[in-house]
């Protein structure tokens, strides 16, 4: 690990140091939040009206897993100047990268459909039909990011992360028993069965996204952050994270406490919003839908930037917002169709809302172990990270995620192929205990 982090508090709190700060707020903060979307605000909602507080343990893990991941996107970045797609390119071939793109790709896409999916559950709350909503959100989004600046869209994206304050007054306002909110998160109690595999897939999956390695190091780069200014962009990064986590923790505590107790059973994050009504008050449900509907166009904006970012890395095209339509043709039609696409979908009578949302962060957490190990090849490499390479315990932390992802989908796999092996499973484990 290079030295420049210690340095970060060396000045104390001065004016300069507050101002450095500032400057480089962004990356980290914006990533992070912007994966409470539309699908985690789903995944959460399912997690605590099905499973009440007994998967709030994994929070404490998975906050480390994210801080652990998104600093050594940032650190990359910052030491090499380069994006991750351009890394894998370069270290790995154009065969392996343009697989992995087309991998990537398919999964975003699916995170897309799921954010004008959120908008059109979400503004349905408030009497808005999906046929007028969606095409506006989508004209909305496309006009910021195409004839936006960087410097505009950021501010904007930043604003937005202001909402998630929604999450936390509604969790208080469902009145939760806080020491079993408590025991939730220390005591693991959730029995293996493929109900609960798969939701402990998803709830990783959405909250380490593998869209966010690639958009957060191309942000980092974008905003020219170096390893002189690193420290700084590294407790945005740390920020950012907590800031997430903690908005998923109230997401969970809320419909546990609400429509788990009641015995309620939901489908969407727009369902758990109307549950709320009866339960806890109109404000706490007008909070819920609110959230629902910012962090959908939110990442409608985000995610098919990351496409494109990630797509046209990997290929070596002209990238980044800051550039014309004409300067960056491929970057600016990966975002357009993106789009165009994702709100077409949702306008399909029919379409499956529920399934898009939510298995596609359960296909995030899949593909999430193999994103992980061509990262810790790279920030391992002394020729290319230098002294800032991995520690230790970013290491270990990092490997055991591998690991557990890999070993829940291969369950999960396992139990298409077998069924009942989970059960088995399960039962073996509660003879041990």
């Amino acid at each position: 690990m290079f030295s420049g982090r210690a340095r970060i508090f060396a000045g104390g709190l001065s004016r300069r140091n507050i101002v450095l700060f500032l400057s480089l707020l962004g990356p980290g903060i914006i990533t992070a939040n912007v994966d409470n979307d539309a699908g985690g605000i789903a995944t959460y909602s399912l997690a605590g009206a099905h499973f009440g507080y007994s998967l709030l343990w994994m929070l404490l893990p998975t906050t480390a897993a994210l801080v652990v991941i998104q600093e050594m996107c940032a650190r990359m970045g910052a030491v090499t100047g380069k994006g991750l797609s351009d890394l894998i390119r370069e270290s790995f071939g154009l065969k392996v990268t343009f697989y992995v793109m087309i991998a990537l790709f398919l999964t975003n896409l699916g995170n897309t459909v799921s954010e004008f999916a959120g908008i059109a559950a979400g503004m349905e709350l408030f009497g808005v039909s999906r046929f007028l909503s969606v095409p506006l959100a989508a004209l909305v989004v496309w006009l910021l990011i195409v004839k936006g600046s960087y410097r505009l869209v950021e501010k904007v994206f930043l604003v937005a992360c202001l909402v998630y304050v929604a999450y936390p007054i509604a969790a208080f306002l469902a009145k939760p028993d806080w020491l079993a909110v408590g025991r939730g998160l220390v005591l693991p109690e959730t029995r293996l069965t493929p109900e609960s595999v798969t939701m402990m897939v998803g709830v990783v999956g959405t909250t380490i996204a593998p869209w966010m390695q690639f958009y957060q190091q191309a942000s980092v780069v974008e905003k020219g952050i170096t390893r002189e200014n690193y420290a700084f962009c590294r407790l945005d990064v740390i920020m950012g994270c907590v800031m997430a986590v903690a908005v998923a923790f109230f997401i969970v505590v809320a419909c546990a406490a609400t429509i788990h107790q009641q015995g309620l059973s939901i489908e969407t994050a727009a369902d758990a919003a109307l549950a709320l009504k009866p339960l806890v008050g109109e404000y706490a449900s007008f909070l819920f839908a609110f959230g629902l509907c910012n962090a959908s166009l939110f990442a409608a904006c985000v995610l098919p930037l990351s496409t494109s970012y990630y797509i046209c890395e990997g290929m070596g095209w002209e990238l980044g917002v800051d550039k014309s339509f004409r300067e960056a043709p491929q970057f600016f039609w990966l975002f357009t169709l993106s789009i165009a696409f994702s709100a077409a979908a949702i306008l399909l009578p029919g379409a499956p809302l529920i399934a898009i949302m939510y298995l596609s962060q359960v296909v995030n957490g899949m593909v999430l172990p193999f994103v992980l190990v061509f990262m810790l090849r790279l920030i391992n490499d002394r020729r290319l990270m230098g002294d800032a390479v991995n520690g230790p315990v970013f290491n270990a932390v990092a490997w055991i995620t591998v690991l557990v992802m890999g070993g829940l989908t291969l369950l999960l796999t396992l139990d298409t192929v077998w069924p009942g092996l989970l059960q088995r499973v399960s039962g073996i484990s509660g003879l041990l205990g």
